[in-house]
């Protein structure tokens, strides 16, 4: 659902072009996408300076064509078409503040958390020049709310009462219930999450919207206008009367074109010498070694810690190594906390990170409210008690040896004549470092383990085949509910059936489930709140529901070339990771700036 951009940037880093998970492959729309999209008169010039090239994939997860976020399966943001759409506001994760846009305010109407009132700016417009009012706002929460196929229909379906247009720039939301966290989780966009606003009045003429593609007739609030795509490029042009600029929002952005040259099935190696040779201005985020390669190889080329390792920042997918919790062996809890015993993350800090603290014991990342939360005394008791980062194998030899398994001639644990299955489903080009370590380690705490990079490996996740799954958890931002909530019973898939992006445990606790269903109405500043989620961190770690291994770091090169004000750590910009794919991608590339370059 809002985990999309997982398994697109997964397969992109692999190369996959037909795939089960590919929203290419499943969409309708797919078989009457054309083979390009030409623009009606050659384009004009745009000097390379005035130009942004980013390598990326331009046909993965959306058919050539598709630009209406609301044709699904089919649509990504990723593709650059983050470009052309705008919400409600954004989230500047590294300043840990809001960033209004489409709306000057957004706010819940007292502390019950059940009204949420909207004022929109009054100068935002569509690209036909026509305002954006609450009558798109209203259409947009309406469509989400009727509609099954879009991505937060679930949210929407589950707190939205009525959504109303008070006059054309207030829109007033009523909730079912006390829904606090629904202001960020999805009216706002950040790295992957959130929704965009839509034209009403363009796709309320559409017989099917799931079936309308979009192309360069829809209407769009961004600053780019889509003028050419094809298998090999896709191209973006900024239109100059974007509101942003008049509204005071942003500066006039000098990245006047923006080009995604497609990467897709092209070596790492390839992708690193573009940008090196500053053909590329950015790219997706690479490995240490490659990264360290290229800082090398180009003095202009920086990273968000510059020089210096690790190279990048905390993306919100931390991996960990997940099991099918209804599956034996890995339903014996004995058993998933032995594998989390043989895992030794002072080495894995050590020998991939510079000694970094990268490796982690949580299922979300430690940004500063997640980070507060981590160290509050409640979460510092029950990591004593619990002890989630140890590293023993005799302890883990004691456990299997209770459940029944004992060490066969080759060393590795054995019951009823089947050694445990600990093949490591993964991705090479982003795992490849990573996972033959773990594979090492488990090898030596007795677990068959092996790797399994090949085009198979997500779907064997979903289907909750035996093994382990290297994988995200793609949820918390600003307090650890979302990551938490990954494992309520209500998303537990039984087996046989497919499991959705980061519910693969397919686990079932009532106890747990008690106590998120408690905390889920309160604030995260409730003291409340942050006693049940200790409590449900606790049960994470009691039965080693999966085993957390490394925050998650998005190592992206940065051409300094043509463009500086690449957000970083000395350089934070507008606070936005510096993902163009994401969802802030548009706040990233509408605030570079030129470097003087020709």
């Amino acid at each position: 659902m809002v985990k999309r951009r997982i398994v697109t940037a997964a397969l992109l880093a692999l190369g996959v072009m037909a795939t089960p998970l590919a929203a290419m492959a499943q969409s309708p729309l797919a078989a009457t996408a054309p083979k390009e999209i030409l623009p009606a008169t050659p384009l004009p010039d745009v000097p390379r300076n005035q130009t942004a090239v980013l390598g990326w994939g331009v046909a993965l997860s959306s058919p050539i064509g598709v630009t209406n976020p609301w044709a699904l399966p089919g649509y990504t943001h990723q593709e650059g078409n983050a470009f052309m759409w705008e919400p409600l506001a954004y989230f500047a994760i590294f300043k840990g503040e809001y960033i209004p846009w489409l709306a000057d305010s957004m706010e819940y109407t007292d502390d019950t958390f059940t009204a949420l009132e909207i004022k929109l700016n009054k100068d935002a417009k569509w690209s036909d020049g026509k305002p954006v009012t609450s009558a798109d706002v209203k259409y947009t929460f309406d469509g989400q709310l009727n509609n099954d196929k879009l991505p937060y229909h679930a949210h929407f379906d589950q707190f939205v009462e009525s959504t109303e247009a008070v006059d054309p720039l207030t829109v007033l939301v009523k909730f079912k219930s006390a829904a606090p966290r629904f202001k960020f989780e999805v009216l706002t966009e950040k790295f992957d999450t959130g929704i965009p606003i839509v034209p009403a009045e363009y796709l309320s003429a559409q017989p099917d919207v799931s079936m309308a593609p979009g192309s360069t007739e829809i209407p769009h609030s961004g600053p780019y206008d889509l003028v050419a795509w094809n298998a090999n490029q896709k191209i973006f042009d900024y239109r100059p009367d974007w509101w942003a600029v008049t509204a005071g929002r942003i500066a006039e952005p000098a990245v006047k074109r923006i080009i995604i040259a497609n990467i897709t099935g092209v070596s790492m190696d390839t992708v690193a010498q573009r940008i090196v040779n500053n053909e590329f201005d950015s790219a997706l985020d690479m490995r240490s070694s490659v990264i360290g390669n290229i800082l090398a190889q180009n003095p202009e080329v920086t990273t968000h810690t510059g020089n210096e390792s690790p190279y990048g920042y905390l993306d919100w997918w931390p991996n960990s190594l997940w099991m099918n919790t209804q599956l034996e062996p890995y339903s014996d809890v004995r058993v998933r906390r032995a594998i989390s015993l043989a895992v030794n993350r002072d080495a894995i800090n050590d020998v991939l990170y510079d000694g970094a603290g990268i490796a982690s014991i949580y299922p979300f990342p430690l940004y500063p409210n997640l980070q507060a939360f981590a160290d509050s005394p409640a979460v510092k008791a029950l990591e004593e008690q619990y002890q989630p980062r140890k590293f023993d194998l005799d302890e883990s030899a004691k456990l299997m040896t209770e459940a029944g398994f004992a060490l066969n001639g080759d060393g590795l644990w054995e019951k009823d004549g089947k050694t445990i299955d600990a093949t490591i489903q993964g991705f090479e080009n982003i795992h490849g470092d990573i996972v033959p370590i773990l594979v090492e380690m488990l090898r030596t705490a007795g677990f068959d383990a092996a790797i399994n990079f090949g085009p198979d490996a997500y779907q064997n996740m979903a289907d909750g085949k035996a093994g382990l799954y290297m994988f995200g958890h793609g949820a918390s931002l600003f307090d650890p509910f979302e990551a938490l909530n990954l494992f309520h019973g209500k998303y537990s898939a039984n087996v046989g059936t497919a499991a959705g992006n980061s519910r693969f445990s397919r686990y079932k606790n009532p106890e747990y489930d008690q106590i998120l269903d408690s905390i889920a109405p309160l604030s995260s500043d409730d003291p409340k709140f942050q006693e049940g989620a200790a409590k449900a961190l606790g049960i994470y770690w009691r039965d080693q529901i999966d085993v957390p291994i490394i925050q998650w770091l998005h190592r992206i090169a940065y051409n300094q070339h043509y463009w500086k004000n690449w957000p970083t750590a000395a350089n934070p910009a507008m606070g936005t990771n510096g993902a163009f794919w994401a969802h802030t991608g548009m706040l990233v590339i509408t605030s570079l700036q030129p470097s003087g370059a020709q």
